[in-house]
C-alpha cells in the first residue's frame, strides 16, 4: 500500500519532464477535420506500405515463409 506515493512522485516527475504538457487532446481540430487529417495519413502509410511491397516483390525479396524441403 505504500506504493501509492511512488506513483504520485512518478508522475510528478514524467510531467516535470515533458515541460507540464501533460495529455492535449485539443489541438484546434473539429471531428471531421481530424477524421479528415486522420484518413490522409492513413492513406499515406499504407501508400507507402505497397510501394515497398510492390519493390520488394519486384527484387525478389523472397523474404517471406517459405516451405524450404
Amino acid at each position: 500500500m505504500t506504493r501509492g506515493s511512488q506513483r504520485e512522485r512518478d508522475r510528478e516527475r514524467a510531467l516535470a519532464r515533458t515541460g507540464g504538457k501533460g495529455k492535449n487532446k485539443d489541438d484546434g481540430l473539429t471531428p471531421e477535420q481530424r477524421r479528415e487529417r486522420d484518413a490522409k495519413a492513413l492513406q499515406e502509410k499504407t501508400a507507402k506500405k505497397a510501394a515497398q511491397a510492390a519493390a520488394a516483390a519486384s527484387s525478389g525479396g523472397g523474404g517471406g515463409k517459405g516451405n524450404n524441403k
